[in-house]
């Protein structure tokens, strides 16, 4: 029977994969410590009776604020069983957006994983009347241990152990099992209520579109706080995968190396960034070394997915891929059967020079209202790959195009709500059921969903001109010297950008062309540098409409980070945050303009 709750894996565990003996692990102090499907049952069960010893109830919630972890998954299937609901954070939000959820969702316990986020989160947590205590983790003097609720319920497992197979009973599949805060571009964080059914639909759907098993692995890097990573880590122990958690972002490129996994979930931008390291060796190769190099890069960017390849092209690939694309492979352990992206746009070229390398990445869909994959991308095998699109919609979810180019669904997988906004709730899922995405996109060959722009995030130019900002950006983007960019223009003559550059490829280029500067604001004022990346814009403007040309554009001096508010923690522009923090520079640009007409 399939799992309909999300403790329903534990179950899983225990009757299709009970003698796995990584179900978990994570490294510590240098070597990875690995949990056997046993000890998450074990510990989850602890954790249940831990919590109903300390008196918490069906409906109670509880928040975490954590890296990747075994520990969080075992609080979490802990809460789920004991009809606890979860309210995970990023880690890496502001003050201020922890205030106002922690005061929102008015969890009854807080678990944090190190002493960072105790020093940054404690003293916000400990205004938070509901809160009754915090735990961390990792161990830290004057803390509550996580370990505490695991002994009370050793201790206690006898007398809560028929309480909590009648409170699992009672559980529907209806029932809320999580309340998980979009980061959003704009405003307040809102709440979004998942049910049990919400999120193991979706675990359905997925499991249906892909032929993976219990002899895998995976390295798991992307926040478990997100929809998209946790929903997929169900999927990984519905079927039973390995599931290694990742260091932190620095150490990916080693633990790849490590896990070897079959399977990963990443965003574009990470694919990206690889992307830019590899070509930037093929860069400073010579001679014939770095003609080889590039006739591979060349031909794998004309790949053609759905074995649409002559028999000529593929007997030169497989030189490609033995000569320089093995080494490519290699890099993210050798055994990479799929990569799974998602939160952004993918840049087609992407998608198509890693598949060409022999390491498969397709592009999926969704929305954490929608737990989340709304569409996907089928495997390469399956033939139903549309490159520039984010595939079909999954098994059990419905897609249809609005009048003014919404994009709407519905299925098993749309939201219970917002958690306490019902007039924002009715706002985005119609009285027919159809949640409002917000994106604008259609269907290509009737069957492959596209996505165009954000509906929120175009913009009227004065002239009465729509343009769509991220098509744009994603092109900016493109460019070795570009790292973020934010076009503009609502309501001006012309559209504009503000850009971050990637600042190491930067310096790199400044030593190659003896340009000296002080620091980064007096590099973004070198007229070298503007002159650079103003050649680099103006590519970019051949390719785009009239009205969709960046006219002018400032580079600014920081990075944009999720730490420091530029970007949502999935790695996407906050407008109104930068808008904010950018006034006088864009003042300064429009400004420009009505000079400009007045003279």
């Amino acid at each position: 029977m399939e799992p309909a709750r999300t403790f329903d894996l534990l179950e899983n565990y225990r009757q299709e994969y009970a003698y796995k003996q990584d179900a978990l692990a994570a490294k510590e102090k240098g070597s990875w410590i690995k949990y056997s499907s046993g000890d998450y049952v074990t510990n989850s069960h602890y954790v249940s009776y831990g919590l109903l010893e300390l008196g918490l109830k069906k409906g109670d919630r509880i928040a975490t604020i954590s890296n990747n972890r075994p520990e969080w998954n075992f609080m979490d299937m802990g809460m789920s069983q004991a009809g606890i609901v979860h309210v995970p954070v990023y880690p890496t939000l502001s003050e201020d957006d922890y205030d106002y959820i922690l005061k929102h969702a008015e969890p009854s316990l807080i678990f944090l994983s190190d002493k960072a986020l105790i020093d940054r989160i404690g003293p916000v947590a400990r205004k938070v009347s509901s809160i009754r205590e915090i735990y961390s983790f990792n161990n830290i003097e004057g803390v509550k241990n996580w370990k505490e609720i695991l002994d009370l319920g050793k201790q206690n497992e006898e007398k809560h152990k028929e309480e909590l197979e009648r409170i699992k009973k009672e559980i529907s599949p209806e029932d809320m099992v999580t309340i998980i805060y979009t980061s959003g571009t704009t405003g307040n964080p809102k709440g979004v209520m998942l049910s049990h059914r919400n999120i193991m639909s979706n675990v359905q759907s997925v499991t249906r579109i892909f032929d993976f098993n219990h002899t895998q692995r995976t390295l798991s890097f992307l926040p478990i706080s997100h929809v998209f990573e946790r929903t997929v880590n169900y999927y990984f122990q519905r079927i039973g995968i390995s599931i290694y958690y990742a260091e932190n972002l620095g150490t990916i490129s080693d633990n790849l190396k490590e896990i070897k996994p079959h399977i990963f979930i990443t965003v574009p931008r990470l694919l990206e960034k690889v992307y830019d390291r590899i070509i930037g060796v093929g860069k400073d190769l010579k001679g014939i070394k770095k003609q080889i190099f590039f006739w591979a890069v060349n031909l794998g960017l004309r790949y053609k997915f759905n074995n649409q390849n002559s028999w000529f092209y593929k007997q030169k690939l497989k030189i490609a891929r033995k000569l320089v694309f093995r080494k490519w492979c290699e890099a993210l352990g050798g055994e990479v059967l799929l990569a799974v992206a998602g939160g952004a746009a993918l840049q087609p070229r992407l998608a198509t020079i890693f598949s060409a390398a022999g390491i498969p990445v397709i592009e999926g869909y969704g929305l954490t209202e929608t737990s989340p994959v709304i569409a996907a991308n089928r495997p390469p095998e399956k033939n139903e790959v549309r490159v520039g699109t984010v595939g079909s919609a999954i098994p059990g979810v419905d897609i249809k195009i609005a009048g003014d180019g919404e994009i709407l669904c519905k299925g098993p997988n749309v939201m219970m709500g917002y958690y306490k906004e019902p007039g924002l709730t009715d706002e985005i899922i119609d009285k027919d059921g159809w949640l409002h995405t917000g994106d604008i996109g259609v269907m290509v060959d009737g069957k492959f969903l596209k996505i165009t722009d954000r509906k929120k995030e175009m913009f009227k130019l004065s002239s009465g001109k729509y343009v769509a900002p991220q098509p744009i950006e994603n092109k900016l983007k493109e460019s070795f010297f570009i790292e973020q960019a934010m076009v503009v223009g609502e309501n001006q003559k012309f559209a504009s950008a503000l850009i971050s550059p990637n600042f190491p490829f930067l310096h790199n280029w400044c030593s190659l062309h003896d340009v000296k500067y002080r620091d980064n604001m007096e590099l973004i004022r070198n007229p070298q540098v503007v002159a650079r990346f103003q050649r680099e814009v103006n590519d970019i403007n051949k390719q785009l409409g009239a009205t969709e040309q960046i006219k002018r554009f400032r580079l600014v001096q920081e990075e944009w980070t999720p730490q420091t508010r530029e970007l949502s923690p999935t790695l996407k522009v906050k407008r109104r945050f930068i808008t904010e923090k950018y006034k006088q520079v864009l003042d300064e640009i429009f400004s420009m303009s009505k000079a400009d007409s007045a003279d």
